[in-house]
């Protein structure tokens, strides 16, 4: 497979710019030119109502603003730097304003790890690690004021949904988004609990969500056991258009993970192996999310440093390894997007290369850009607004940064 590179050119508008200048030379020295992207940072995270270590990337509304989660900061009711935030950046002319949406204190959540999703009534939902009833985390909802605030912070109202009580109930969800399905309907992981017995606390479990009476009734779907089924599914799901979802779990199998399919019938849920890392050449570890093609075909990457793609054939699943990073341990923790081209866009979870694109071309995938650092180990997804514009978040340094890159 090609290996082939080409920098980006990089305008950097925060602090950290002394920070890139060793990565950016180094890099430049190694790659041929490339078309001018501009690189620039719309957010540097302070820690207090903006929050703290904003891991896993945006979400965006019709109007272009980025709404995003960071795992800690807000109010210091928590051990640590606070119990996290969920946050607004608002396009002003050509500057971003950060609008503080709410601050997690606990008993209503702590530690969001997940990005926010819209519901179809408009509203965000969203899951912390921990806080809750039952200190094993949450599924919450955050709706807006009814009325134009005139304060200066006008938080959103937020209603727990669900408060995991661990064991059989799964606990601590992380990483991974929530699914609405067209009857309202929600769907979700957690990477512990459940009554799976090769693991110490359980091995995770694939839950639903139903509205139900003005409430919400949760229904476990799956219980991993640890064994040939997968291990520990830090990511969500995905829908296909015939009502199965599908996901993958980042230990296990053989050793290194697994893809599966849940079917649903006659009220339960029966879970297909589609496919099992070996932790070789195919790498390992998927801890990353899966999106769908036109055509039905899953892609995803791994933290070991590929990037992969299954095709439906004649009731199977036909691996393709499309991409194998130079360094084993320059992986993904997040899913891929695809941009208006067909390229694979996604972060690599390394100290001084973010964003990278995979291009098809003749039969393979091509590397045809990188973004040099702001920050550091960026482990959320990226999104592209209508101009083709890249957001995504980076954790490390500071409090946190929020960058877009520009075509």
């Amino acid at each position: 497979m090609s290996h082939e590179t080409s920098g980006f050119h990089l305008h950097v508008t925060s602090s950290a710019a002394v920070l890139l200048a060793v990565a950016i030379a180094c890099f430049a020295a190694a790659a041929p030119p490339a078309q001018a992207q501009v690189f620039t940072t719309i957010h540097t995270f302070t820690g207090g109502a903006d929050g703290y270590e904003p891991d896993v990337g945006f979400n965006m509304d019709h109007a272009g603003n980025l709404y995003g989660t960071a795992v800690y900061g807000g109010h210091k009711t928590c051990f640590g730097p606070g119990c996290g935030t969920v946050y607004k950046l608002e396009r002003k002319g050509s500057s971003w304003v950060v609008v503080p949406l709410y601050e997690f204190n606990g008993p209503d959540g702590e530690y969001p790890e997940t990005r926010v999703i819209f519901g179809p009534d408009g509203n965000l939902y969203g899951t912390t690690q921990r806080g809750g009833d039952f200190d094993n985390g949450v599924v919450f909802r955050l709706q807006p004021l009814p009325a134009a605030c005139k304060a200066v912070l006008c938080p959103w109202t937020e209603t727990v949904i669900h408060s995991f009580a661990g064991g059989s109930d799964g606990e601590q969800p992380t990483y991974g988004d929530l699914l609405f399905d067209q009857a309202g309907n929600i769907y979700g992981t957690t990477p512990a609990g459940g009554n799976g017995s090769g693991c110490q606390g359980g091995c995770g479990v694939v839950y639903e969500l139903s509205p139900s009476n003005g409430g919400w009734t949760e229904k476990i779907l799956y219980n991993f056991q640890g064994g040939s089924d997968g291990a520990s599914p830090y990511a969500g799901v995905v829908l296909d258009n015939a009502g199965n979802l599908y996901g993958t779990a980042a230990f296990a199998g053989i050793g290194a993970g697994v893809v599966y399919e849940l079917t649903p019938s006659e009220g339960s849920w029966t879970q297909h192996i589609i496919y099992t890392f070996t932790d070789e050449s195919d790498g390992g570890e998927p801890y990353g999310g899966l999106i769908f093609d036109a055509s039905g075909n899953l892609y995803g990457a791994t933290v070991f440093g590929t990037v992969y793609e299954l095709t439906p054939n004649g009731g199977g699943w036909t691996f393709n390894l499309l991409y194998t990073f130079q360094n084993v341990y320059e992986g993904s923790f997040a899913a891929m997007t695809f941009d208006s081209a067909g390229n694979l866009i996604g972060t690599l979870a390394i100290a001084d290369v973010e964003v990278f694109r995979l291009t098809p071309s003749n039969g393979q995938w091509i590397l045809t850009g990188f973004s040099g650092s702001v920050g550091s180990v960026p482990t959320g997804n990226v999104i592209l607004d209508a101009a083709g514009n890249l957001y995504t978040t980076t954790s490390e340094f500071g409090a946190g940064y929020a960058f877009e890159i520009s075509p």
